[in-house]
């Protein structure tokens, strides 16, 4: 059993191979529908060792096979502890090759596992692989930059720190335990004098989860680990030679109402508790706009991905026969796939036409009626009974509901849009389609 494979990318041999050999690729061609993440990446193709962690602290480890290691041409690597049956013997040779429109890469795996199991996974690694190839053309080049980034370790700073690192940049984590090799402890409150010496760009990602009931104590985790942290790390960054200062934000700073047309950047703030966290969110970065730092507040719409935020969610509810339809989903859903929303913090950092608020935002935001149908569709699940409105304020509260889940936001990503941003999924079929492993294989 097992499966081979083969696509084609429009590059040359030696960047498609080049890009394989730098830290982060490991994790960026691992699905994130798969139960297991890459804790140690392989130095070399020719030998190093990848271990990935699984559920239940169970580990697989990946080893480089010397053998079956030609530079430029193919590298081999070999499961070598079986922490299941079904991948004992496994052996995955990669295969680069040149061709008149680019590199031709084959995927031979051995494995007790069939094809159809097999037919996701290389799908996911083969869009992932075109597409930020593609993305790294149409970025141009650019001087390698050092990145300091708080919030690396959450599912968006993990995706980020793979796509950045593959593209030749050093990401340095801010932590907030005992730093370890490339990290820097970080304290949110009061941070280091020299915490960002030798930095280019600062990416700030931390803060509190959103969702939980929101009671009092909650309310004060979400303002309190954004508010001043970022403050204090935004006056750091005014006395330091940080050129560039990218800031987590969301679109809650429009507020739940809805709105009879778009919302673009212009739109003023809305009411409610996010609108006046988010507000006082960005205007924490004045410092570092004060000192001539360009800075960048990245208001984030709905991030579908599969391994965090609300998609394994939804997905958990459909797996039931229930329906991820509140009421009767008559409100917008104004979402982003993870790879588009790293895809305009990575741009943030590199072009100095943007500055100030940044709706990250696909470009088509749908009804939730329409999410529901789509996640229900992808899955092959039926959809059977919607959730009553009641159901997210028993979880969240009057208020968390009407401010997270049923919040009514049609958002558009309008500075994005006039400076001609390609988005990887405009649409939400395809974007669900990478993220919950039902793309198909290319030729197939």
């Amino acid at each position: 059993m097992g499966i081979t494979a083969d696509h084609l990318v429009p590059f040359e041999r030696s960047t498609v191979w080049d890009w394989h050999t730098r830290p982060g690729a490991v994790a960026r061609l691992t699905p994130n529908f798969l139960p297991l993440k890459p804790v140690k990446q392989a130095e070399r193709l020719s030998n190093g060792t990848t271990i990935f962690s699984l559920p239940a602290g169970l580990k697989w480890v990946a080893r480089h096979d010397l053998s079956g290691y030609q530079a430029g041409h193919v590298f081999t690597d070999v499961c070598i502890n079986a922490p299941i049956r079904a991948v004992a013997n496994w052996k995955h040779v990669h295969r680069f090759s040149d061709d008149d429109e680019g590199t031709r890469i084959t995927d031979e795996i051995s494995s007790r596992l069939p094809a159809r199991t097999l037919e996701p996974v290389i799908a996911y690694r083969q869009q992932q692989l075109l597409k930020d190839l593609d993305f790294l053309h149409r970025s141009g080049e650019h001087e390698p930059l050092t990145i300091a980034m708080t919030g690396s370790r959450g599912h968006v700073g993990r995706a980020l720190t793979a796509q950045l690192t593959t593209a030749g940049h050093t990401v340095i984590q801010l932590v907030r335990n005992e730093p370890k090799s490339g990290q820097r402890h970080w304290h949110p409150t009061h941070p280091a004098s020299d915490l960002l010496e030798g930095v280019d760009a600062v990416v700030h990602l931390a803060g509190e989860p959103l969702f939980g009931r929101f009671n009092e104590s909650h309310k004060e985790a979400i303002y309190s680990s954004r508010v001043k942290p970022t403050h204090m790390l935004s006056k750091l960054a005014a006395k330091s030679d940080v050129k560039v200062f990218v800031s987590a934000s969301a679109i809650g700073y429009y507020g739940p109402g809805g709105s009879e047309s778009p919302i673009d950047e212009t739109t003023e703030r809305g009411d409610g508790f996010l609108a006046d966290t988010v507000a006082d969110w960005e205007n924490a970065t004045q410092p570092a706009r004060d000192a001539g730092i360009r800075v960048v507040n990245i208001r984030s719409g709905i991030a579908l991905a599969s391994n965090g935020g609300v998609l394994p969610i939804f997905r958990a509810v459909s797996a039931t026969g229930l329906s991820s339809r509140f009421g009767d989903g008559e409100f917008w859903m104004s979402w982003i796939a993870l790879d588009d929303l790293t895809d305009i913090y990575f741009t943030a950092l590199i072009d100095d036409r943007l500055a100030g608020p940044v709706n990250a935002t696909a470009p088509f935001p749908v009804m939730n009626s329409e999410l529901s149908r789509e996640i229900s569709s992808a899955l092959k699940t039926p959809t059977l009974i919607p959730v009553p409105t009641f159901g997210p304020r028993i979880l969240l509260g009057k208020e968390g509901a009407e401010e997270l889940v049923l919040a009514d936001q049609n958002v558009t990503p309008s500075v994005l849009q006039t400076l001609g941003h390609t988005f990887r999924y405009p649409h939400l079929t395809e974007a669900l389609a990478h993220e919950l492993g039902t793309e198909k294989l290319f030729g197939a």
